[in-house]
């Protein structure tokens, strides 16, 4: 039925009984996150993770949430405690990356997107990522071999398309570029 506003209640009333339910706080979570009140699922997060920070899934989604509202710095140490359980954990090593490159730290990211390619060769958002990383670091030849990595795990994985064709456009290789861009 989707009634958000009728479950977001229900869990509070929970709540009220039981402050560390973590049955609860996780349906605030998720209640609050199909209404896009970021801000209130990752306070929800931020509970679950408290009752139970032994779960690494619990530092992720916490790190996920805070990423989907811009705060790439508050992700970091969230996905550094899922990370400290469990070192080859792609999903929060590539999570990361993607806030490392947002606050402008792209050495980080792209030795982190070389650990998920290590873990995962075939991770081609990972491929994708780390040109981008390296693309603004001002590394276009490079940058052009990581996308054309995810390109040949993916053919068709558009954003890395899209990518390499900024890449080529800024080394002035615009006749290259146009190719991506008319399909041929």
């Amino acid at each position: 039925m989707q009634d958000y506003e009728a479950s977001l209640q229900s869990y509070n009333r929970a709540v009220q009984l039981d402050g560390k339910s973590k049955t609860a706080w996780n349906g605030m979570q998720a209640s609050y996150t199909a209404l896009k009140d970021y801000e209130k699922a990752a306070a929800a997060a931020a509970k679950v993770t408290e009752i139970d920070p032994k779960n690494k899934a619990n530092w992720y989604n916490e790190g996920n949430l805070l990423q989907s509202q811009g705060n790439f710095e508050a992700s970091l140490p969230k996905y550094d405690g899922a990370i400290s359980m469990d070192p080859l954990y792609k999903d929060a090593l590539y999570r990361k990356g993607i806030s490392l490159i947002a606050v402008n730290n792209t050495t980080g990211a792209v030795a982190l997107f070389d650990q998920v390619l290590e873990i995962d060769p075939n991770h081609k958002q990972a491929c994708n990522a780390k040109g981008l990383a390296l693309e603004m670091a001002g590394s276009y030849e490079e940058s052009l071999a990581a996308y054309d990595q995810a390109l040949g795990l993916d053919p068709k994985f558009v954003q890395a398309q899209d990518n390499k064709m900024h890449a080529l456009m800024a080394m002035g290789r615009q006749n290259e570029a146009l190719k991506i861009f008319i399909g041929v």
